[in-house]
Parts: structure tokens; C-alpha cells; sequence
């Protein structure tokens, strides 16, 4: 882990964006244009993401499955719209063999073994997993199904940042087919407020939510609902889906049932997945210019225990420490005991500063002899002793609180970044300088939007309310209150 400084935020978020990753040995940018490595405690915080999520997905009924990362380009003709969505994306299989150059020098690929048909690295699994589905489903007995599945995701992106758009990337995609409409949009309202659950409960981010227009719906969908957070530099991040995808893809993939009427019927689907771009909602929401702060309940270390030594000490010092350390660990999962000798203590509150850990306690002679420790909580940086016979229950408590305050701050940002507007003027104005969301009215007409999204480079983020008021840019009346701002 590099121990300099971070960039400061209102000098350059950009860069202390990319410091916070680097210093906290997130990820690094991988050999591969656009993708990235996430390094072990990186992931450790995505395999928790994963965790808890995992958990909420299978008590909706869902189970985990897992299929090719190849699909054969022809599948992605059959639906018009979706193709047209993700064609600029994909990359393409045409071959299946190197072989080793005229002048030995190197390798080439072989023009003899050419796919007869060519295959589309996975930008999305909709098409790949509804023919399968196609033979899985002949009853209405065999309905609701629900297949959730956590995958690696390539598109490709001219430009990258970690965690937020890369090349590839780690995400989780439910697929769900019902018998009826009603059964569909009951499923992907579901979807979306696990999501917005999650952000809350376990993210520890306040978000909007809604129904999104159709210029920015999933290709092929009927209706696509997202999830949307503000970060701190006023721009909206949306890290969750939600996809009502009708009867389209049942019709070209040729899933059918025979229902309980003895009629033939196409069922109705639904679609719904977040990314590694939860990640980035993170680092960019909760994080200051001392270096990463993570939510209590996604942190790999929740505790960092540092002993103070000199060599008089240094025996009492790490058995009272060894002894807290296993106190601790009988309450709290991730409790990490820094015995290492060979760097300062200052070093050390450093580095668990920048990884973000939650709570350090720091440990000396002095505070032994009175019986305490000293708690710094990462959050706020906030110091305080604590007598060391009540650390468990003191700790246990600290986190809670912790994850409260940051799911507090982050609603303060969201509230106090959240503009309600009747001119155009007063809305260039506000995304022109501190940004946020701005609810106005639209008509629905995508001239407008797109007129809107040249000039502020705002976009509909999702649909608000119905109420009474005019377009914000042409000025016809409207019943249709709409989120916008300036996104990821």
C-alpha cells in the first residue's frame, strides 16, 4: 500500500478518487486497456457486498445458476432493440487458434480455424439464458421461475475508472418468468426496493428510486426502474436495475406454456442486477481527504487493534492486546491485531486510516495501567477512552452507530442536494454549479430531454411524482414530475 497523500477532494475529485482506491489497495489498472485488478482487500469487500446480497436474493425464492460467457451472435438478432442497444459494446469470437509465426518470432491467428458462427463475449445474458429457458418451461407448473446468477460482464469502453465503468466487470443478474403481467411488475417492484433496501441497510447510502424514460431503459424492456445515488462532487450514480421486459424476448426465444386453461401462452419476464459499481457508490459517498471510510457492515476489518510499545514494555503491551483481541473477536467478526514490529504506530494508524477500517484502538502502558483503551471511530476520527472490561459491548455499539451516522450524512447530502425547480434558468444555473438532483417537470418528449442533456449535460434519472406543472424546457403543461442531474 502506497503511504502518500490524497489528492484533496475540492482541488481534484477525479484524482482523489483514484487515490482513495490506490492508497486503501483497492485495485490497480490491470495489463488489459480498461480492465482493472481488485486486489485481496478489494474484494474482500465485494464478497461481503455479495454476501448479504446473496442472502436477500435467495429468500425471494431465487436460485443461483451459472451460464456461458460465450453467445452465439445470432441470438443477438432476434431481438432488434436489444441488439442495437449493446452492439457498440460487444466483443467478438472469431477464432479459435493461435499458431506460431513464419519467422518464429511470435504468434498469429490461425485463418484455418475460423468459428462458423461467430460468438459475442457476454454483455448481458438475456439472450443466452432465454433460449435455455426456452426448454426448461412447457407449463404453467414450471412458472414463477427465478434464476439468479454472479458473473463477470464485458463491455467494451473507451473510457474507464475503476469500479465504475471498466471494460469488465463483476455483477449479479436475476432473470425471473411469470405467468401473467401483474406477477412480472410485482417482481421487479420487488427487485428494486431490495435494492434500495440494501443501499440504505447495508450501503449505508440514501437513494432515489423510479421509473426511468425511455430514452434510458434497457434495451428491449418495457419499462426499466433504477436506483440512484447523489455523490459528493453533486453528480448521480445509478448502481441498480430494474427491468419489465413484457413478452419480448419470450416471442423471439420461443418460450412458451400450456396454462392451467389448456391455451398456449408467451410468459412475461423480468430482469434486475447491480454491479461493481456499488463500490465506486461507496468510496465516492462516505470517503474523505484522509482516505477511504467504509461501512461497518461491509468492511472485511471492523476492528484494528495497534499496540504501543517501547522494549520495556513491549511484553506487557501485546499480552494485554492478545487478551483484548480475543475478548473482541467473541463479538465481532474482522478484528485484525497489528503486532507489527517492524513499523511506527504512526505508520500503522495511517495506513487503517486510509483501508477505511471502522473503529482503531490504540493500546499503550499508560492506558493499561488505568485500565483503559483509546477508541478512535474512522468516521468522524473522533477519540475517546473506554475502560477495556467494556469493550464489548462498547464496540458492538460504536458500529452500529457508525453505520447510522454514515446512513445519515449520506441523507443530509441527498436532501440538502435535492432542488425543486419551476424555470430553466434557475435549473442551468443550479447543475452549473454545485450540481445535485433537481426535480422539474418534463413533458415526456425526448427533443426536450435531449436538448436538456446537450446543453447541462443533465439527464432523466428517474420519475418522481404526478402533480401539475409545465415542461422545464418547452413550458407545455405536464402531470409528470421527473429526478434530473448530471450522472456517472
Amino acid at each position: 500500500m502506497s503511504n502518500k497523500g490524497i489528492t484533496p477532494r475540492s482541488e481534484n475529485y477525479s484524482q482523489w478518487y483514484l487515490d482513495v482506491i490506490e492508497r486503501a489497495d483497492l485495485a490497480e489498472n490491470s495489463s488489459v486497456r480498461g480492465c482493472m485488478v481488485i486486489k485481496p482487500y478489494g474484494f474482500a469487500i465485494w464478497e461481503n457486498i455479495q454476501k448479504e446480497l446473496d442472502r436477500r436474493i435467495k429468500e425471494s425464492g431465487a436460485k443461483n445458476a451459472y451460464f456461458p460467457i460465450f453467445i452465439p451472435k445470432s441470438f443477438f438478432s432476434k431481438e432488434a432493440s436489444h441488439v442495437k442497444g449493446f452492439a457498440k459494446e460487444c466483443a467478438v469470437v472469431t477464432h479459435y487458434r493461435l499458431k506460431e509465426s513464419e519467422d518464429g518470432k511470435g504468434v498469429i491467428v490461425d485463418p484455418e480455424a475460423k468459428l462458423e458462427e461467430e460468438l459475442v463475449v457476454r454483455p448481458t445474458s438475456e439472450t443466452i439464458m432465454y433460449d435455455t429457458f426456452s426448454r426448461w418451461i412447457s407449463s404453467w407448473r414450471d412458472l414463477p421461475l427465478r434464476i439468479n446468477q454472479w458473473a463477470n460482464i464485458v463491455r467494451w469502453e473507451k473510457r474507464t475508472r475503476p469500479f465504475l465503468r471498466t471494460t469488465e466487470f463483476l455483477w449479479q443478474e436475476g432473470h425471473t418468468v411469470h405467468a401473467t403481467h401483474g406477477e412480472s411488475e410485482k417482481e421487479v417492484l420487488r427487485a428494486l426496493k431490495m435494492y434500495s433496501d440494501f443501499a440504505k441497510e447495508v450501503l449505508a447510502l440514501e437513494v432515489y428510486s423510479g421509473r426511468k424514460s425511455e430514452s434510458e431503459k434497457f434495451a428491449g424492456a418495457l419499462n426499466t426502474y433504477g436506483v440512484e445515488a447523489l455523490m459528493q462532487d453533486g453528480k448521480a450514480l445509478q448502481f441498480g436495475t430494474s427491468h419489465d421486459l413484457g413478452q419480448n424476448f419470450a416471442k423471439v426465444f420461443g418460450i412458451s406454456f400450456a396454462d392451467d386453461d389448456g391455451k398456449t401462452k408467451h410468459p412475461w419476464q423480468t430482469s434486475w442486477g447491480v454491479s461493481t459499481r456499488m463500490m465506486g457508490a461507496v468510496i465516492m459517498s462516505h470517503s474523505d481527504d484522509l482516505g477511504l471510510i467504509l461501512p461497518p457492515r461491509i468492511a472485511p476489518i471492523k476492528i484494528a487493534i495497534i499496540p504501543i510499545f517501547n522494549d520495556e514494555s513491549q511484553n506487557e503491551v501485546l499480552q494485554f492486546s492478545e487478551n483484548l483481541y480475543e475478548e473482541i473477536s467473541k463479538v465481532v467478526d474482522g478484528v485484525e491485531l497489528d503486532q507489527r514490529e517492524f513499523l511506527s504506530p504512526g505508520f500503522k494508524f495511517n495506513e487503517w486510516e486510509k483501508k477505511g477500517v471502522p473503529i482503531r484502538i490504540e493500546i499503550g502502558k499508560r492506558d493499561i495501567e488505568k485500565d483503559e483503551v483509546v477508541i478512535v471511530r474512522r468516521d468522524t476520527n473522533e477519540k475517546n477512552s473506554v475502560n477495556s472490561r467494556e469493550i464489548g459491548v462498547r464496540v458492538l455499539a460504536l458500529l452500529e452507530e457508525i453505520q447510522q451516522n454514515l446512513l445519515k450524512r449520506s441523507t443530509e447530502i441527498l436532501q440538502n442536494n435535492t432542488h425543486e425547480v419551476s424555470s430553466y434558468t434557475e435549473f442551468k444555473k443550479i447543475l452549473k454549479g454545485k450540481k445535485g438532483f433537481v426535480k422539474a417537470y418534463w413533458c415526456g418528449r425526448e427533443e426536450c430531454e435531449e436538448n436538456i442533456k446537450y446543453e447541462t449535460k443533465a439527464t432523466t434519472r428517474c420519475f418522481s411524482k404526478e402533480g401539475e406543472g409545465n415542461c422545464i424546457y418547452c413550458g407545455k403543461e405536464t402531470a409528470d414530475e421527473w429526478v434530473f442531474a448530471i450522472p456517472y
